[in-house]
């Protein structure tokens, strides 16, 4: 009697990943607790182990393809004396079994195990340039003309002809035209109900809904979530030269879908400000070689965690989370931040915890060790959850200012970039000044302007001051 291997729940909300390789094959005999598959999810790359001994007797997946939680990995015969793998405390199932370096990147499609249940498409009232984000409440407004599966349209019949090309006279109005154009209707392929074939508002949006409902039945998959905003269809690039498809890597995938989902429904603001740091780049500097004795390293990073776990305290209105289900503010009692990290395989945010009960040097040793462990994709899934407020710092590459978009569920992020010498006028005259460019960015259904002003001004005060603030904590 053979055993179906399907793929476990994974944790941390993780419902699918992409097979990176499997390591056996039909016939072969596996043991309890063997790897069989590793999997790519946005969080790192993991092994699956096989809960039991047995033989192979077929394999159901391949490189490449994207497999979901309960899914059939391969079919077993058991071993009838074989007894099954221990399994891992409840808590541990967030953390993955045995992380393992990144694979290659890889090309071609993956295959999508099954197809979401075709949904009805919304009566379209007026343009409507955002969709709501899943677990959010709808947004009011006109519902999206088109839904996430017109991204699969091509150019032909959903894309404006390539400029030069003759284009047919078009009975419609100059508002019917812009309709069409702001809802990614070709004009000249609708229909018009009027006196001499005259093209209305409705017979626009009749025919996005027809196309519609044709990218849903040819292509039931979308590249996104089903939250995603709905975008223009693309016409044929190859019509201008060569191009090449790269499939987007998990963490890209979930990159774009959360900060999509974050840009269309939060109402975000960014206050900036600077920090005159000279004194404590100098102090940092002097001190730098006790810290790598621990085996730390002493970054302005580090030095920012325990400065923002200070400011938290200082200010608990930015260490909370906006439940908007509920008209609720969940204020948080803990200071976790993250820091977000530019790995090889895309941006992912770590997290350090209990920095206001940390040392310093403890602070910069555990950065050191997660930052390493995120670019290496070791980092277990609940490393990277829990964060209040999250750190991002661009200062090694370069930049005069940026704009950081929030890390939800957060309400706050804070942005630095590259500091630089700038001449301060301060007791009637010129002096040299190392100074810091600081971003803050926040929820403005949670944070007023004034408060991110005073929030950021104290961080701003603090790295100025450095010693005043060890001396008030």
């Amino acid at each position: 009697m053979t055993t179906a291997l399907r793929l476990p729940d994974l944790g941390d909300n993780i419902d699918s990943g992409d097979v990176v390789k499997v390591l056996v094959a039909a016939g072969d005999t596996v043991t309890a607790g063997q790897p069989v598959v590793e999997l790519e999810t946005d969080k790192a790359i993991i092994e699956v182990p096989c809960p039991e001994s047995g033989t192979v007797t077929q394999v159901h997946v391949e490189p490449g393809q994207t497999i979901s939680v309960g899914q059939v990995l391969l079919t077993l015969e058991p071993r009838p004396d074989a007894a099954p793998a221990p399994q891992p405390p409840a808590d541990a199932a967030a953390s993955p079994a045995r992380p393992v370096p990144a694979a290659e990147p890889r090309t071609g499609t993956a295959p999508h195990d099954a197809a979401p249940e075709p949904q009805p498409t919304p009566p379209v009232e007026q343009p409507a340039p955002f969709a709501t984000a899943p677990g959010q409440p709808a947004a009011a407004g006109p519902a999206p003309a088109m839904p996430p599966s017109a991204l699969a349209e091509t150019a032909a019949g959903a894309y404006p002809a390539p400029i030069g090309s003759p284009r047919p006279l078009v009975p419609a109005a100059p508002s019917v035209r812009r309709l069409a154009r702001e809802i990614g209707v070709d004009i000249t392929q609708v229909r018009g109900s009027g006196p001499g074939g005259r093209i209305s508002a409705e017979d626009v949006k009749a025919c996005a809904r027809q196309l519609a409902a044709r990218a849903r039945a040819a292509s039931p998959a979308a590249p996104l979530s089903a939250g995603a905003v709905p975008q223009m269809a693309l016409p044929d690039f190859s019509q201008w030269g060569p191009i090449e498809r790269v499939p987007m890597s998990a963490v890209r995938r979930l990159t774009a879908e959360r900060l999509q989902a974050v840009w269309q429904t939060t109402p975000m603001a960014t206050h900036f400000d600077k920090a005159d740091i000279t004194d404590l780049e100098a102090w940092r500097q002097r001190v730098a070689p006790q810290v790598e004795q621990a085996g730390g390293k002493l970054t302005l990073t580090a030095i920012l965690l325990k400065v923002v776990g200070f400011a938290l305290k200082a200010h608990p209105q930015f260490n909370a989370s906006f439940d908007a289900a509920r008209g609720e503010i969940i204020q948080k009692h803990y200071v976790h931040l993250g820091v977000a990290v530019d790995t090889p395989h895309g941006l992912l945010v770590p997290v350090v915890r209990d920095v206001d009960r940390k040392s310093l040097t403890q602070l910069a040793v555990e950065l050191a060790e997660i930052a390493g462990k995120a670019r290496q994709r070791r980092i277990a899934p609940a490393e990277l959850q829990g964060g209040c407020l999250t750190i991002t710092n661009v200062g090694t590459i370069g930049g005069t200012g940026f704009t950081p978009i929030l890390n939800p569920p957060e309400v706050a992020i804070v942005g630095v970039a590259r500091s630089a010498v700038e001449p301060v006028f301060s007791d009637g005259q010129f002096r040299p000044r190392l100074l810091l460019p600081l971003a803050l960015t926040f929820d403005h259904r949670v944070i007023d302007g004034a408060d991110g002003a005073r929030f950021l001004r104290w961080i701003a005060e603090a790295l100025t001051n450095p010693f005043t603030l060890l001396l008030e904590s």
